[in-house]
């Protein structure tokens, strides 16, 4: 199975849940006016789009349907506006070092570990020599699971002891890079302290004595969001961008919610790229983000052909 065959795997459950409601609302002939844009305003609602992404998109309707007419194919018209949108998201490639460190955040239950393990994963069929950083001290599992997914994947794997000093695991994983000639690097940090300002701090502790160590480190920060928490994941990303500097997204779980359309907020909302999208238990269930094929897989086939 190919990678968008697995993306449409993956979003199966918010398609089905909209497809059938768009079928109905793009009937052949039917006009774009306020009754139709009042049903699609309730479809998108309930696919997690977000109040505010939603009356964005209608608004976007509303004035594309008067420069086309009552006439316009407003199914397209919708596919049209949800790709612009999520292309503000792909962002721009970001510029290589060596090795390029990438601090994976978030909080626990995200998916974070997991996707650390599907990252290096994917980078390393991309030709990448990845190393792992566990971390994430403060919890055993943590470090257990990702030497798993390091075995399984053939990446070396430099972890502490629990409870230890996660900026320091950090740094011996930095340094077991630079000596191994590893092209990239992947921390994967705590996701839970007993209060949300130790959390930010150790973070930001990690961060510095990365940066000291090797100048701009980390080059990319990676917030983990579980798709599953819908619009409440949109407060956890705002959080941690203002105090970690996020630089990306990573969204999990969209193989386990009807309401994928979060990326949708996420795009209009955050101001930050979506980098990957991650779904399934398998390390290959994992891809960069991609507009185009992610508005396929969220509305599924055409609803329904243009009037004559």
């Amino acid at each position: 199975m190919g990678l968008f065959d697995k993306l449409k795997n993956a979003l199966t459950k918010t398609r089905e849940a909209i497809t059938e409601k768009l079928a109905a609302v793009f009937k052949p002939g039917r006009k774009l006016d306020r009754a139709l844009l009042q049903e699609l305003e309730d479809i998108l609602l309930s696919a997690d789009v977000g109040l505010e992404t939603t009356e964005y998109l209608i608004t976007r309707l509303q004035e594309a349907g008067r420069k086309a007419g009552p006439d316009a194919d407003a199914d397209a018209l919708l596919r049209e506006e949800v790709v612009t949108l999520l292309k503000a998201a792909e962002g721009n490639p970001v510029e290589p070092a060596s090795p390029h460190v990438v601090l994976v955040v978030g909080v626990n239950g995200t998916g974070k570990t997991t996707s650390v393990g599907k990252l290096g994963k994917f980078l390393a069929t991309q030709g990448q020599s990845v190393i792992f950083a566990a971390a994430d001290t403060f919890r055993a599992a943590a470090i257990e699971q990702l030497k798993i997914w390091g075995e399984r994947s053939g990446i070396h794997v430099v972890a502490g002891e629990m409870n230890g000093d996660s900026a320091a695991v950090a740094v011996d994983a930095l340094q077991a890079a630079q000596s191994r000639g590893a092209n990239v690097l992947i921390v994967d940090t705590a996701g839970r302290l007993h209060n949300k300002s130790n959390l930010m701090q150790e973070l930001e502790k990690v961060s510095r004595v990365l940066n000291k160590r090797s100048l701009g480190a980390p080059h990319e920060v990676l917030l983990v969001l579980d798709a599953t928490t819908g619009q409440n994941g949109l407060n956890q990303a705002r959080e941690f961008t203002r105090t970690t500097g996020v630089t990306g997204l990573i969204l999990t779980k969209i193989d386990g919610t009807a309401k994928g359309g979060v990326a949708l907020a996420i795009a209009r909302t955050m101001n930050l790229p979506i980098r990957y999208v991650g779904f399934g238990e398998s390390l290959d269930d994992f891809e960069p983000f991609d507009a185009v094929k992610f508005a396929e897989s969220l509305l599924g086939e055409r609803t329904a052909a243009p009037a004559n």
